[in-house]
């Protein structure tokens, strides 16, 4: 009986490659790592040769193995490419990730130009801090993510700058310079919070985290709850229940990147990438006009 290579097996061997590991490879094609390792095992057994050796704690590629994985690529090309002539359609799934700051104003647009350009895909969203997004697109279970580069070095494509401001309740009052200033902040990691108590420490002013949250929901209660001012980007206008202050030094902008997981679909990747630059080019030009028009 003729040999037949099982294609998912295939797929997996792929992920692998272009994940740059096991696990990774596991959690972009949404399997555990031993149904993985299986695949590895049976591909091995069917092929009669060792496509993996140890290299330290992990496994890399043996000869045979880079051999195997060119093929696999080819066969996997023209099945696909079949399907496509034939207006076959496949189940996928692209998983956008975003943290809340962009969430309200960017993903919608996301979502439709992602709908609009893959017609048969499902989209599937996760909201979170950035640092937890950065880690899921490295572990592959997040094709791509919206993180806010407060830092500097979370790296990835900057796609855009949201402005920074200072936030209170309405009517509330700076306590007097011998008193402590509170911030409402992030839970940490948190780069926004560095950078907030940074620039009142350089005011001289002695600060006090009064509140602190996971989420923007709970940052924003904290604030309106008079519990002190917090440092938020905006993509849209002034979340309700607060106000700017101006009485506090501005701090300028941030960044907003676009993070892809390796071995993602270059389509996808243009797709998210011309859909959040045209995001911030419209908010730009809505910005000329209104500042022409005051």
């Amino acid at each position: 009986m003729a040999l037949s290579l099982d294609l998912d097996h295939l797929r997996t061997l792929v992920a692998i490659a272009e994940c740059g590991g096991f696990s990774k490879a596991a959690a972009a094609l949404h399997i555990s790592q031993p149904a993985l390792s299986q695949h590895v095992r049976l591909l091995e057994r069917d092929l009669k040769r060792k496509l993996f050796a140890k290299d330290g704690r992990g496994m890399k590629f043996t000869a045979e193995g880079e051999r195997v994985l060119v093929e696999a690529r080819q066969i996997l090309a023209v099945h696909d490419d079949a399907l496509r002539r034939l207006h076959v359609d496949q189940d996928v799934t692209i998983v956008v990730g975003s943290t809340e700051h962009s969430a309200e104003q960017v993903l919608p647009q996301m979502l439709r130009a992602l709908s609009d350009a893959f017609p048969g895909a499902a989209t599937r969203f996760e909201i979170g801090r950035s640092t937890q997004l950065s880690e899921s697109v490295e572990k592959g279970t997040v094709d791509f993510a919206f993180l806010l580069a407060s830092r500097g070095n979370e790296g990835g494509r900057e796609i855009g700058r949201l402005p920074l401001h200072w936030y209170a309740a309405p009517g509330w009052r700076l306590p007097d310079l011998e008193a402590e200033l509170p911030l409402v902040a992030f839970e940490e990691p948190c780069g926004l919070r560095e950078r907030a108590l940074a620039a009142l420490g350089a005011l001289g002013r002695r600060t006090v985290v009064a509140a602190q949250s996971s989420t923007l929901e709970g940052v924003l209660a904290g604030v309106r709850a008079g519990l002190g001012i917090a440092l938020l980007p905006s993509a849209g206008g002034v979340p309700a229940g607060v106000a700017v202050r101006e009485d506090l030094p501005r701090q300028g902008d941030v960044g907003l990147n676009l993070l892809v997981r390796r071995g993602l679909d270059p389509d996808i990747e243009t797709t998210a990438i011309e859909a959040g630059e045209s995001f911030f080019a419209r908010r730009a030009n809505l910005v000329d006009v209104s500042r022409r028009s005051a």
